[in-house]
């Protein structure tokens, strides 16, 4: 009577022992690699004659590329510049040969805050009108409208292309596999590998920018379309079938309406993508904010950067609130007697007026410079006087991070043979999920070890690594906090609002400032822009932990510390485990950004490769980058499917 459970319970024993014993194994092997390394030269450094020149081949395949398809090229230029010359006469420009002026800072401002009001109410109204606003004031008018006017062309077209694709995909099983394969490899590649293909094939300025961001933020619309209509209930897609709907007329009348709260999230995706990458843009000629924004870092102007930084956030923060609060909006059905289109009316009027009065008041038009305000001279002073006065106490502390910690492990890094890393990693991938993950690693990252990118792969490594075990030592405890204390959950979840809407290259400046150019300087900057994601996983793990199993932990007598280590954080361990994949992600995402202070990584090579367009080696060492974030992303998703499945969730 008993055999049957006891053969069961031998059974699950012995099937982690089976995965414990291959890794043992692997283990083993890659010891005696280690013991051969020193006897075979070639096991230690991958021999530079063997050095495969790929880099060379696709620079030379893109050149050939741009004078071939010069035509295509030129004709995508001019249909993009059509719609991009209309909305920056429309905003900044002015139709000069008919004499019509841009539309008046003052209409726009109050145009937002209709829009917000008719959209949220009055505190949106007050946040787009307040935030319109400051832009005029603080002399940066122009170039917040040269910004507005790539994100208004891009999101359209990048909302479109996601929704046809995400729409085939959805219909095409085998479709979707390579698309999400590819959506994959586009968002773990940094922003800035988009744009040495772009340059040789477009040239510089405002047409391969918006080339660029669109490549950028399309996949979140495909990802969302295709999510929104998987989750389309079965009951309502029979309801159309039973009232006679066609094809056609079931996508557009029951499948879309039911999924589009999904897809207006990927709509707000596609905004918060497209302004990402306004200052990354500017490296190919991009007018507007980030262009400024980049000078005034290059020039080490901190006021004017935190002033031009602050710009891009709250167009950003407006732009975020009112596609959130329209998501949430319930349509409003007009009643009989009341004006339709009264907000529609209100803009109206108020452009009308606007432009009237700016015939005899031009400051309506655009505030003249003696009218316009700025606090980058006090910023500019208070830096200036923190690194004087701290340099001295700080430079002990990164001398001693940066020699007792962080040189040990890059050197350790730089000393594995590339056997031991692959084979190591191969064994993890075994025992996580099988033969197919154990080759996804040894095939990615033995792409970078023949084209001869391996020294700055494990640089690369080095830097995120550090980066994530700092920002799962901060960010987990906060997220613990967070999760536990409902007002330090609303402190905290601001600042990371906050810190997510700034733009990346703004972490530069205080480390900069404070460290110079050091490693240390690297991690800090990328810890800032990495540590959200652990901070909010954590939160949510914690939040998602059942009562009635804390109920069943408090009765049971537990202290409340053995409650969090002993039931609260196994079970929220999956939610940690995604929390550590997007700091790794976003930790990528830095690399190429904290290039600009002197690394020597694959974000480097990135940077260098832009001035002489050396389309190779950006994007060898972009996809170097995307390769180590879908390697994390594939073995982080594995354990937490294994530990889901143990759960029983």
């Amino acid at each position: 009577m008993n055999s049957a459970p006891v053969s069961g319970q031998a059974v699950a024993a012995s099937a982690p022992l089976k995965g414990y014993q291959r890794l043992a194994a692997a283990l083993l092997v890659i010891a005696a690699i280690v013991a051969a390394v020193k006897h075979v030269p070639v096991l230690d450094k991958w021999p530079s004659e063997l050095v495969i020149p790929a880099r060379i081949w696709i620079t030379d395949a893109f050149a050939w590329l741009a004078q071939a398809g010069k035509p295509v090229t030129r004709s995508i230029a001019w249909i993009l510049s059509q719609p991009l010359a209309l909305t920056e006469a429309l905003l900044y420009r002015g139709f000069k040969v008919l004499g019509i002026p841009p539309l008046p800072w003052v209409a726009v401002a109050g145009g937002v805050a209709i829009l917000g009001h008719w959209i949220g109410g009055r505190k949106l109204a007050l946040l787009g009108g307040l935030a319109t606003a400051y832009l005029a004031i603080f002399g940066l008018w122009t170039e917040a409208m040269k910004t507005v006017s790539i994100v208004i062309v891009i999101v359209p077209l990048a909302v479109t292309a996601g929704f046809a694709l995400g729409l085939w995909a959805f219909r095409n099983r085998r479709f979707e596999k390579l698309l999400n394969t590819c959506f994959d490899i586009m968002q773990a590649t940094p922003h800035m590998a988009y744009l040495a293909p772009v340059v040789v094939l477009f040239g510089f300025g405002q047409v391969p920018a918006l080339i660029a961001t669109f490549i950028f933020a399309l996949p979140p619309m495909g990802r969302c379309t295709i999510l929104g209509m998987r989750t389309v209930q079965p009951d309502v897609i029979e309801a159309g079938h039973m009232t006679g709907c066609t094809k056609r007329q079931l996508l557009w009348k029951v499948q879309t309406p039911a999924a589009q709260q999904t897809l207006l999230l990927g709509v707000n995706q596609v905004v918060m993508q497209t302004l990402a990458m306004v200052v990354i843009a500017s490296l190919v000629g991009a007018a507007g904010l980030g262009q400024k924004l980049l000078f005034s870092l290059q020039q080490l102007q901190v006021g004017k950067a935190v002033e031009q930084g602050v710009a891009i956030t709250l167009i950003a923060v407006v732009l975020d609130r009112m596609s959130q609060s329209y998501m949430r909006r319930i349509p409003a059905h007009r009643e009989a007697g009341k004006i339709p289109h009264k907000h529609l009316l209100a803009f109206g009027v108020l452009v009308i007026a606007a432009v009237v009065i700016s015939r005899f008041l031009p400051a309506v038009l655009v505030l003249p410079k003696d009218l316009t305000f700025s606090y980058g001279a006090p910023i500019n002073q208070a830096v200036r006087w923190i690194s004087r006065e701290l340099f001295s106490y700080v430079k002990p502390v990164r001398d001693t991070i940066t020699i007792w910690a962080l040189l040990p492990l890059r050197d350790f890094c730089l000393w594995l043979p590339w056997p031991v890393v692959l084979g190591s990693l191969a064994a993890i991938g075994w025992v996580l999920g099988g033969l197919r993950l154990a080759l996804l690693p040894v095939a990615l990252l033995g792409i970078m070890l023949l084209t001869g990118f391996w020294t700055q792969l494990m640089l690369t490594v080095y830097l995120v690594a550090s980066t994530t075990v700092l920002s799962i030592l901060i960010g987990t405890p906060i997220g613990i906090w967070a999760a536990r204390r409902p007002f330090a959950a609303r402190i905290v979840n601001t600042i990371c609002d906050t810190l997510q809407t700034f733009p990346s290259f703004i972490y530069l400046i205080p480390v900069i400032m404070l460290f110079q150019t050091s490693d240390l300087s690297n991690v800090l900057a990328m810890l800032a822009y990495a540590t959200v994601p652990m901070i909010r996983y954590a939160q949510l793990g914690l939040k998602r932990v059942p009562q009635a199993t804390v109920e069943a932990a408090v009765a049971s007598g537990t202290t409340p510390f053995q409650r969090l280590v002993k039931v609260e954080l196994p079970i929220a361990f999956p939610e940690l485990l995604m929390g550590i994949n997007q700091t790794i992600m976003m930790a990528l995402a830095m690399v190429a950004i904290t290039a600009l202070i002197g690394s020597q990584d694959l974000g480097q090579e990135i940077y260098k490769a832009l001035p002489g367009a050396d389309t190779g080696r950006g994007l060898l060492a972009g996809l170097g980058i995307a390769f180590i974030g879908i390697t994390a992303n594939r073995f982080l998703g594995a354990w937490a499917a294994k530990i889901n499945r143990n759960l029983g969730m």
